[in-house]
């Protein structure tokens, strides 16, 4: 494992080269990985067979991105965490017209949802903000100190664009034929506890989301266990998530399973379909690979030793095991032509209230417009 110093000399030289590369850590780890592509050229997974780490944008009908592992360079490092966490309170312009357009979004999406066109509706948006690329790595290196819990990023392609975040959800977890995955919605802000009282807005969201994985999978496995829905902590904000984990069938590989859940009702809304051609249609922008997913396919990881006999698995000195890990792409941002665009956005119910979906818009992009 190398040093944080020469890990992060190292990408700057790949990133100077303007060779793709990706750099990541996931939840709760300390180890920071990153894979660096030898070549400029663009690879596309064909079915998820194959091994490396993916990039898939949110409409499920284009390519995905793939880094090949047999076409790069491994190195990992543990983050030296010796920046301040800085919530100082930082004004920013909200243009007006921005918050106007929103508002308006919002209330057609509900007035559809009277109208009985679909049940929920994400509604997004753009935010942009002065940034120079050539600060790329300081900023990952914030992101790194900031989010701890969450699955922390920075992803380049020179034929496809520079991508950062720290996404909360897990999109699906595959090790062997075990999944796990999960349901996360509603938003409130983080005041020192997450012992909080949620909304039947929020509570009725969370179920919608539950719903639709559950029956979305039925038909894919031969067990399914659905967990208890708790509050976590992402950054400065609180959701609601519900694990759910089980046993895929034999013939469900990785790639129809991610087809029946990309994507999903926490980034595009329920009935799947009518909401994303509502998304598609009215949103006004291209959200890119905002909302889609990202993430380890088919890598080898080995398991520490386990002297605990009640715990070892196939030996005292452990195994090795083939994991995909995929996380939804939300809390990123894009930076181009000096510029840093942060995607934002929120679920919609018939009980939505459309100023303060406005208000939560600007909250969950509140603590990354202090990084930068």
């Amino acid at each position: 494992m190398m040093t944080s110093k020469a890990f992060f000399e190292q990408l700057s030289i790949h990133f100077t080269k303007a060779l793709p590369f990706v750099a990541y850590r996931k939840p709760n780890e300390g180890a920071v990985k990153a894979l660096l592509q030898n070549s400029n050229q663009l690879h596309y997974t064909k079915n998820f067979e194959e091994r490396g780490f993916v990039f898939s944008p949110f409409k499920n009908e284009d390519n995905t991105v793939l880094f090949p592992l047999d076409e790069s360079e491994t190195m990992d490092c543990v983050f030296d965490d010796s920046l301040n966490d800085d919530n100082s309170s930082k004004s920013s312009i909200i243009e007006a017209s921005a918050k106007a357009k929103h508002i308006q979004l919002v209330a057609q999406a509900i007035a559809e949802i009277e109208n009985g066109s679909f049940k929920k509706v994400v509604i997004s948006r753009v935010a942009t903000e002065n940034f120079s690329k050539s600060n790329t790595l300081l900023l990952f290196k914030k992101f790194l100190a900031t989010y701890k819990t969450a699955m922390v990023y920075c992803w380049y392609h020179p034929q496809v664009g520079l991508w950062l975040g720290a996404t909360p959800e897990t999109l699906l977890k595959v090790e062997g034929s075990r999944f796990l995955t999960m349901s996360l919605a509603g938003t409130q802000q983080y005041k020192n506890t997450i012992d909080v009282q949620w909304q039947s807005k929020e509570q009725e969201e969370q179920q919608l989301v539950t719903d639709f994985i559950v029956s979305s999978l039925e038909s894919s496995v031969s067990r399914i266990n659905i967990g208890k829905t708790e509050t976590i902590k992402a950054g400065n904000l609180l959701h609601l998530q519900t694990k759910i984990s089980g046993l895929l069938k034999p013939e469900n590989g990785l790639q129809s399973v991610i087809k029946k859940l990309h994507p999903t009702p926490a980034v595009c809304g329920l009935p799947k379909e009518e909401a994303k051609h509502f998304i598609l249609n009215n949103e006004g922008y291209n959200r890119e690979y905002y909302t889609g997913f990202l993430g380890e396919i088919n890598v080898m990881q080995s398991k520490t030793r386990n002297t605990n006999r009640r715990n070892v698995e196939n030996n005292a000195y452990g195994s090795v095991k083939t994991i995909s890990h995929l996380f939804v792409n939300l809390r990123c941002l894009q930076i181009k032509d000096d510029q840093a665009l942060l995607y934002v956005g929120g679920g919609i119910t018939k009980d939505s209230i459309p100023e303060n979906e406005w208000e939560e818009t600007v909250a969950k992009t509140k603590t990354v417009k202090n990084l930068l």
